[in-house]
């Protein structure tokens, strides 16, 4: 009789504990953020930042990590300067010359192609017209690193797509290509 009321027992507390479980809403609910976000509005205003408006600036002279400032600036004295005066901190053990191709072909190539000669695909298609041949121009070290920091007419900038050593060491690959033409 004891093992009866045992077996009873078990199983009142087992229909009593899955008779208030409901699948389409749980009792419990952990973390609810998780499953009811906040939505908002794009460009409104919010109180998710300090000023209410606009997300926050950095503080006045920080720079992100992993970043070196360009000291020359963006003008035309700046580019004299750096052709004049603008050498490769990178030693040359240090400078690998199958990196230097392989970002050259990827950003550079396209426009001045392969050989440096000023006929990249963009060129023969005549999508931008006047790509110098590198032969023809009187370019230094300081000069090419300079216009791919910074760009010049028609050509953008590759400062956030290159590291700085890696704008270095296609410095370098251009030079090369110069030397062959």
């Amino acid at each position: 009789m004891k093992s009866l009321y045992k077996i009873v027992a078990v199983v009142g507390l087992s229909l009593m504990a899955t008779s208030c479980f409901d699948k389409s809403k749980p009792n419990y609910q952990f973390f609810p953020n998780m499953y009811e976000a906040v939505p908002y509005e794009t460009y409104s205003e919010n109180d998710a930042f300090a000023n209410g408006k606009e997300g926050q600036l950095p503080v006045d002279g920080t720079i992100k990590r992993g970043f070196v400032p360009f000291e020359i600036p963006n003008t035309t004295e700046g580019y004299a300067e750096a052709k004049a005066n603008l050498k490769s901190p990178l030693e040359a053990a240090s400078i690998d010359a199958e990196k230097g191709k392989e970002l050259y072909d990827v950003y550079c190539a396209i426009c001045h192609g392969k050989k440096g000669d000023g006929k990249g695909t963009l060129v023969k298609r005549e999508k931008f017209l006047g790509v110098p041949n590198y032969k023809d121009r009187d370019i230094t070290e300081g000069s090419i690193y300079f216009v791919i920091t910074y760009g010049l007419n028609s050509m953008g900038s590759h400062a956030n797509q290159l590291s700085q050593e890696e704008r270095w060491q296609v410095t370098d690959y251009v030079l090369k290509l110069k030397s062959e033409l």
